[in-house]
């Protein structure tokens, strides 16, 4: 029983959290210096939709193990100086699924409290460890709900900071795809209030997503390169 109840809040840490990491779609205020721009380092700036999309697989651990899923996007919005980057909707699920494995089970996600609103995009000139800007994540919550002991609830969020990286950049975490991107690498998310005393105060998140805009505005096709520059 104990090994089963284990397993259960694994399962739900490990969902809970990599939504919470998933959500690079909402970000603090950032320097005037920033500039988001569609493509290139000398292109036109760019203001509106984006959607983030999971490169590979979320992997998360916690003092009791890991888990992964293999599906995730998230749609928002940023201004062309890299503030107002809000979540207006967010995934995540397993193909095959939708309910995700982790620990014996499968977890159910739901996210929580959407529109995540107030965060920021920030050009880092010094770029610290590779990346090229500061993407700070804020507002998320999501809750996650294990199949195994009748349903063991956990609810993750807070703020996080992630790691951005221009399309050329050779650090980016997935070379062959030509996209922004942006990774965490064991990121810490919180525990929050309301679910089972199962659930552990602490996951670590490693997690990448390919971030775009739209050509067209409006369209729903998010074909659009970008660019992080001062």
């Amino acid at each position: 029983m104990a090994r089963n109840r284990q397993r259960a809040v694994l399962g739900a840490t490990a969902l809970t959290a990599s939504l919470a990491t998933v959500a690079l779609t909402a970000l603090p205020a950032s320097a005037a210096t920033t500039t988001v721009r569609k493509g290139t380092a000398t292109a036109a700036a760019y203001s509106g939709n984006v959607r983030a999309t999971l490169l590979g697989t979320a992997s998360v651990t916690t003092s009791l193990g890991g888990g992964s899923c293999n599906r995730a996007t998230l749609n928002g919005t940023i201004q062309s100086n890299g503030t107002g980057l809000n979540v207006s909707a967010a995934a995540i699920y397993n193909d095959p699924g939708p309910a995700c494995p982790g620990g014996g089970g499968t977890v159910t996600v739901t996210t929580q409290g959407l529109p995540w609103t107030g965060g920021s995009v920030v050009y880092d000139a010094a770029h610290t460890g590779g990346r090229d800007a500061a993407v700070t994540i804020a507002g998320f919550k999501v809750k996650a709900v294990a199949s195994i002991l009748g349903g063991i609830t956990c609810y993750y969020g807070g703020n996080l900071t992630a790691n951005g990286y221009n399309p050329d950049n050779p650090g980016r975490p997935d070379p062959s795809v030509a996209q922004a991107q942006v990774g965490v690498n064991n990121a810490v998310v919180n525990r929050q209030s309301g679910g089972s005393f199962l659930c552990p105060a602490t996951a670590n998140v490693t997690v990448a997503y390919a971030l775009q805009g739209e050509t067209t505005a409006g369209s729903g096709t998010f074909n659009q390169k970008l660019y992080v520059t001062s």
